[in-house]
């Protein structure tokens, strides 16, 4: 199967340029934000299933399993409705496509978003976190393997994993719709699919994590080794390690957020 750059294939980069889509940015959508999808103006939707490239494997609950290409505020994007996680049987590597196929499609900025569970005791379900920098806890690295130089460098810096400049206009975004976000917020990513025991909570509470998930982590990596600048937002869902916490409770956060999340995404789009 012939590739492009890191591990796409023509034919799937073929399938954006026969969108007649430029995409300068790429947004993906974590568990229940798949509605922003919705928002998408004359989109045109690829099933991962149709592209060759996409890893092989059942879609999570949240995450519709689709790239639509087309123009929200004005932009044209490439939105990513769900994701890949390692705990379906894959590597590090394969769940950075997202990354590496936002790069081969030409996009210069990556926005990741994700349902994730409060670890800093003063967050609360429904707040909204944009994201400062991230610890990778999973103990692999969609770097490790990288190819040659064509495709980005393995030894990159991620000392500002969530660019700053793209940070500053979320900021301002969200104060000129009037929807509230912390504007500062650290994500640990852990492998899952088990959710957290609190003694892990209490470990990452003093490592300094605020909100902890099973995804993300790799997108960035691989987004910033390609030179994409990225933007995150974490959805706190849950109290991480709480009573009664399921899927469904993560899913149900997702939706109650959604209009603030697409009022701040819109605001945000043309301004970067």
């Amino acid at each position: 199967m012939a590739t492009v750059g890191l591990g796409v294939p023509e034919q799937d980069v073929a399938r954006v340029r026969e969108s007649g889509v430029s995409p300068r940015i790429a947004l993906v959508l974590g568990s229940g934000f798949a509605g922003l999808s919705a928002m998408v103006e004359t989109p045109q939707v690829i099933p991962y299933c149709e592209l060759a490239g996409t890893p092989r494997v059942d879609a999570v609950a949240g995450h519709a399993g689709a790239l639509v290409f087309g123009t929200l505020a004005g932009i044209q994007v490439m939105v990513f409705s769900g994701r890949f996680h390692q705990y379906q049987c894959l590597t590090a590597y394969d769940v950075s496509w997202p990354a590496r196929m936002a790069a081969s499609a030409g996009c210069a900025d990556l926005v990741v978003t994700n349902a994730a569970g409060g670890v800093n005791e003063s967050l609360a379900p429904g707040d909204i976190i944009l994201l400062s920098d991230q610890m990778n806890l999973t103990g692999d690295s969609p770097l490790i393997g990288w190819p040659g130089p064509e495709g980005g460098t393995p030894f990159v810096s991620m000392r500002d994993a969530f660019d700053p400049e793209l940070r500053g206009i979320a900021l301002r975004a969200a104060g000129e719709v009037g929807v509230a976000i912390k504007p500062e917020g650290v994500y640990a990513g852990l492998l899952g699919p088990a959710y957290e025991t609190p003694a892990e909570v209490e470990m990452l509470r003093r490592l300094g994590a605020d909100v902890v998930g099973m995804s993300t982590v790799h997108e960035v990596i691989a987004a910033r080794a390609l030179g994409l600048r990225v933007l995150g937002f974490s959805l706190v869902t849950n109290v991480a390690a709480g009573v009664g916490l399921s899927h469904e409770e993560v899913l149900e956060a997702g939706r109650a957020a959604a209009d603030d999340l697409t009022r701040l995404m819109l605001a945000i789009l043309p301004r970067s």
